[in-house]
């Protein structure tokens, strides 16, 4: 992780983040965006909240993204810094996120932990768990549950990480898991393909944070 990118990610973090657009790099949907969009009644365009949209689609410096995840919103935001030092907001997923609310405190308390201002998560490995699977105790026994990857993420407690939703998509997005961070398979696959790398910070906000 280089100094530039958590300087970078503390500014982020003091003042909200900035989604400015960049419409010369826009290009058509996606096959997994399409009827994702809404028109208001003054022309506005918003995206519905339970799909994936890639808002830049112009070149980034892996070094210069990060991920920003809101607890409030259940989404995973992903940014990157351009020249000029403008950020800029590149990708947005539903996630599922964990049962209870409120900042992590121990093992098994089904909270998804909250990184300090300042002080993000990162990622600090990223595995194929394709064929990992778990038992969540509702009579279904051991099935597959993370989808192709496991990116694990580096907090003060072991096993939290973002992976895939397999056999648990009707949650998404919701408040299901154990206090890892979920996305749909296809989702997963679109963020270690385009945008996750070892090292990139992640921010993980408060339940009340915007």
């Amino acid at each position: 992780m280089t100094v530039v990118s958590l300087t970078l990610v503390f500014a982020l973090t003091a003042c909200g983040g900035s989604e400015q657009q960049h419409p010369e790099q826009a290009t058509q949907a996606t096959a997994a965006e399409q009827g994702a969009e809404r028109v208001d009644a003054n022309g506005n365009v918003t995206y519905r909240p339970d799909t994936m949209h890639v808002y830049y689609h112009g070149e980034i410096d892996p070094e210069k993204t990060f991920i920003v995840i809101s607890k409030k919103h259940l989404q995973l935001n992903v940014y990157a810094v351009l020249e000029g030092d403008d950020t800029t907001l590149v990708a947005r997923y539903p996630v599922c996120l964990s049962r209870n609310k409120g900042q992590k405190e121990g093992s098994g308390d089904m909270r998804t932990p909250e990184s300090e201002p300042g002080n993000p998560f990162y990622i600090k490995q990223i595995q194929d768990a394709s064929d990992w699977k778990h038992d969540f105790g509702d009579g279904r026994g051991e099935i597959l549950s993370y989808g192709h990857w496991f990116m694990r993420l580096e907090t003060p407690f072991n096993g939290i990480g973002i992976h895939g939703s397999t056999n648990n998509e009707d949650k998404m997005p919701g408040r299901d898991s154990e206090g890892c961070i979920r996305l749909r398979d296809n989702d997963l696959e679109h963020l270690h393909d385009n945008y996750a790398h070892v090292g990139m910070p992640v921010i993980i906000k408060a339940e009340d944070q915007d």
